[in-house]
C-alpha cells in the first residue's frame, strides 16, 4: 500500500492515518469540517490535499448512520482500488449498500476494537490499535487484492485481524460494548443528583464502572441507532435479572426466616453468575485470564513516584503485569496496586520495603 484516503478525521480515522503515515504511506485526509482535517494534518497524519487520482485504499471513518452514503459516493467516483469503513456496526451498512445495487467486491466492512472516552483528532494516536482486535467482515465476493490491502492496513496499525460474519459481529459488540456502555451510563446517572457527602465516598470500584460513561453522547446515539435490536434484547435480559435481584433484596428485609434464606440464595446466584462470566473476560494480550498477586504500595502524590516504583521492581527482577491506582479521598496520597505473578509477590514486597516503600497488607 502506497496511498490511502481517510474520510473522517476523528479519533479512529486520524489514528489510522497516523499509523499509516509513520509506515511511509501517503495519506490524504478529508472531513466535512475542513478545520478538523487541517488539525489532523498538522499532527502528522497526512495531507488535507485531495489525491490526484485513485488511491490504494479508502478508509471511511464516518458515523454509522452516514457510512453507506459516504461509501456509495466514494465508490461511485472510483476514488480507490479498495474500500473499508471502521464503523462499530457492520450488518446495516452492508445491507444498505446492497440495496443501492453497488458491486461490493472491492469493499470490506471492518471494526477496530479500540477507542477512548475522548473524540476528535487531538485524542488520536498511532498506537491506538496496537495489540487490539480489528474485525474484518469479508464475503465470498470479496476481491483477494482488497482483502490483502486491508490486512496490510491492520498490520501497519499493529492490530490483530479477526474475521467474522457481519451480523455475528453486531450481536457480539452489543454484548461486550454497546449494552455495557448504557449500563455504565445508567449507574453514573444515579450520581447526578446524589448528595455531595455520598459522592465524596466514591472509590475505585465506582470509577471502574462509570469510566466509559464519560463518552460523547452524540457519538453513542449514532452507534446505538445502528444496532438497536441486539442491544434492546440484551437489556431486556438484564431487566429480568434486575427484577429478580430486587425481589431477592426485598426478601432479605423480611422478618420471615424462610424468605430471608430465599433472598440470600437469590443474591448469591447473581454474584456467582457474575463470577462465572468475569473469568471469561480475556486477560493480558488476549490470552486466558490469569490470577495475579497484588502488592499494594502507599505513595504520596508527587512527581516521579511511579517511575521510582517501576525502577525498583526492575532492579528486583520482577515484571509488573498490570497496575491500578486508587487515590485517597481528600489527601495528596494514593495506593498503587501492582499485579505480579504469585511467586514474585514476596520478592517484590521485600525489595520495595528495603527501599523504603510502605506496603499495605
Amino acid at each position: 500500500m502506497r496511498t490511502a484516503l481517510v474520510i473522517g478525521t476523528g479519533l479512529i480515522g486520524t489514528s489510522a492515518a497516523l499509523a499509516l503515515s509513520r509506515r511511509g504511506v501517503v495519506v490524504h485526509l478529508v472531513d466535512h469540517d475542513p478545520e478538523q482535517a487541517r488539525t489532523a494534518a498538522a499532527l502528522g497524519a497526512g495531507t488535507d490535499r485531495e489525491p490526484e487520482g485513485p488511491v490504494d485504499l479508502a478508509i471511511v471513518a464516518a458515523p454509522p448512520a452516514h457510512v453507506a452514503e459516504v461509501l456509495a459516493e466514494t465508490m461511485g467516483r472510483g476514488a480507490a482500488r479498495g474500500y473499508i469503513d471502521v464503523a462499530s456496526v457492520k450488518g446495516g451498512p452492508r445491507r444498505e449498500l446492497e440495496q443501492r445495487g453497488l458491486d461490493l467486491s472491492a469493499y470490506i466492512g471492518t471494526h477496530p476494537m479500540s477507542g477512548r472516552e475522548k473524540s476528535g483528532p487531538l485524542a488520536a494516536g498511532a498506537d491506538l490499535f496496537e495489540g487490539r482486535p480489528w474485525v474484518l467482515t469479508p464475503t465470498r465476493d470479496t476481491d483477494t487484492e482488497v482483502l490483502n490491502l486491508v490486512l496490510e492496513l491492520v498490520s501497519h496499525c499493529r492490530a490483530v485481524p479477526v474475521v467474522m460474519d457481519a451480523d455475528a459481529h453486531d450481536r457480539a459488540v452489543a454484548l461486550v460494548s454497546h449494552m455495557p456502555h448504557l449500563m455504565s451510563s445508567m449507574v453514573a446517572a444515579r450520581l447526578e443528583h446524589a448528595e455531595e457527602a455520598a459522592v465524596r465516598l466514591c472509590g475505585q470500584g465506582i470509577r471502574d464502572v462509570t469510566r466509559i460513561a464519560a463518552s460523547d453522547p452524540r457519538m453513542w446515539i449514532d452507534i446505538l441507532s445502528a444496532n438497536p435490536g441486539p442491544v434492546a434484547d440484551l437489556l431486556s435480559d438484564v431487566a429480568t435479572d434486575l427484577e429478580e435481584a430486587v425481589r431477592a433484596l426485598r426478601a432479605l428485609q423480611s422478618s420471615d426466616e424462610d424468605k430471608r434464606r430465599e433472598g440470600s440464595t437469590g443474591i448469591e446466584g447473581v454474584l456467582r453468575r457474575g463470577n462465572a462470566g468475569q473469568v471469561r473476560v480475556p486477560g493480558k494480550h488476549g490470552s486466558a485470564p490469569r490470577v495475579y498477586e497484588v502488592v499494594a504500595v502507599l505513595i504520596n502524590d508527587q512527581p516521579g513516584q511511579l517511575a521510582r516504583i517501576f525502577a525498583d521492581a526492575e532492579r528486583a527482577g520482577v515484571n509488573v503485569e498490570d497496575v491500578r491506582i486508587e487515590h485517597a479521598t481528600g489527601q495528596q496520597a494514593g495506593l498503587v496496586q501492582l499485579m505480579v505473578e504469585p511467586n514474585a509477590a514476596p520478592v517484590l514486597t521485600a525489595a520495595l520495603r528495603e527501599r523504603g516503600w510502605a506496603i499495605r497488607q
